[in-house]
């Protein structure tokens, strides 16, 4: 019995020492070339909305879009998506692009990695938020991954990289507690564990702004430059301003406070149910391919320069469509309107105080859309980080990377101008 029994425990480590040494030689953090490929899927979404049906006609006829998305509008995005958009030439576009997953604190990670072949590129990494996704940047994505130039005329060019955010389309729905400040953490060992960057630059825009600005804040020696089209902290009122001793000069700055106060008056109960009762929204959509299009589709109209899809913007109803698909084919619109519950104050009414930002922070540069649903003179944003350019656009509104693709780019190429990528 006692040879049998160490024979039996010499077995057992053998195998568990085999175990160990096979894991051994796996990588900390595999990266998985990753297709997109959902068609599986498309026939129950068309089905489903083949037996969905809208009111004939208005319930209270002349309210328009000030209640809300129109009827009208909805029911002609509704037969575009029956009858002229075309997932499988949608998903052969995105498979353009090097796809990849990774696994982080249990985080399965997707992300768009886009080299340029300028060996002195800057590594910049693109935040979405919501309901935008990783294809609010498609448009701007290989231009940036070209050589061009700064208004200094110093060579330009990025290595693009694009995550999913936590609980978007690829990316695996994050735990219940998970905050922006956690996906800033995982985004800055992606940038610099796994994909090999010892420092690099971020842009962020809606809830992508809140680990942006993290990465920015917190990992200064690392994260040399940021540039923001949003930010996560609350726009001031006008009697704020006031009180500020800020004035606003041009008839566009004007303009842009006063499409920020829109949504700040008549445009913001979305936030309120995402923010408080995630649950009563996202399952009631969960398989609702013509709700979640009502839903998301009227904040892409609402929150856009009313000429969308005129140039300069790329804008258009197939745009909408193929983000919408991409919510309800990776079943990712519960998790994704979860990032509101559990970051309610990523918005914070609260500035920085003087004196209490890291002293080595990098440039930060800052793009102002007309149509946008906030607006921060620099005046704020200069409370906020090392504010060094300042732009405002007379065309283009929330999402900006296909609003207005050539000013994105164009600004986001003089972080070139500020570049420093030591550590300071």
């Amino acid at each position: 019995m006692v040879p049998c029994f160490y024979a039996s425990l010499l077995q057992l480590w053998t195998v568990l020492a085999s175990a160990t040494a096979a894991n051994a030689q796996q990588p900390l953090h595999a990266v998985k070339p990753f297709r997109v490929d959902l068609s599986a899927r498309v026939p129950h979404m068309y089905d489903l909305l083949r037996r969905s049906h809208l009111p004939a006609k208005e319930e209270y006829p002349g309210v328009g879009s000030t209640a809300g998305i129109d009827l009208g509008v909805l029911k002609s995005l509704k037969k575009e998506w029956l009858e002229d958009f075309d997932w499988q030439h949608e998903e052969k576009e995105l498979n353009r692009f090097h796809h990849f997953t990774t696994s982080i604190e249990n985080i399965t990670l997707h992300f768009i990695h886009e080299r340029s072949a300028d060996p002195h590129a800057i590594p910049i990494l693109l935040n979405h938020g919501w309901p935008g996704s990783f294809t609010e940047f498609i448009p701007v994505i290989n231009e940036l991954t070209q050589v061009s130039k700064t208004a200094n005329d110093r060579p330009i060019s990025f290595h693009v990289v694009v995550p999913s955010l936590p609980g978007f389309t690829f990316s695996s729905p994050p735990p219940a507690n998970w905050t922006l400040e956690d996906t800033a953490r995982i985004q800055h060992t992606l940038m610099t564990k796994i994909l090999g960057y010892e420092t690099f630059a971020t842009h962020g825009t809606d809830y992508g702004s809140g680990p942006s600005y993290t990465l920015y804040r917190n990992y200064s020696d690392t994260v040399r430059a940021a540039h923001f089209s949003f930010v996560p902290f609350l726009p001031y009122l006008p009697e704020q301003l006031a009180a500020a001793n800020i004035t606003l000069n041009t008839t566009l700055e004007k303009d842009e406070q006063a499409n920020a106060l829109v949504w700040r008056t008549t445009g913001n109960a979305y936030f309120s149910v995402q923010a408080t009762k995630p649950n009563t929204i996202g399952l009631a959509l969960h398989d609702n391919p013509l709700g979640q299009l009502a839903w998301m589709g009227e904040k892409f109209i609402s929150w856009s320069d009313p000429r969308q899809g005129t140039p300069p913007s790329v804008l258009t109803h197939i745009d909408i469509l193929r983000s919408v698909s991409l919510f309800y084919l990776t079943k990712s619109f519960v998790s994704s309107v979860y990032t509101y519950y559990q970051n309610p104050t990523t918005f914070s009414p609260t500035y920085p105080e003087p004196g209490t930002l890291p002293k080595n922070l990098g440039p930060m540069l800052f793009s102002a859309f007309k149509y946008n649903v906030g607006y921060w003179p620099p005046q704020l944003l200069e409370k906020i980080g090392n504010l060094v350019y300042y732009k405002n656009h007379d065309f283009g509104g929330h999402f900006a990377g296909v609003d207005n693709p050539p000013a994105l780019i164009e600004d986001l190429r003089e972080i070139g101008t500020y570049w420093n990528d030591t550590a300071l």
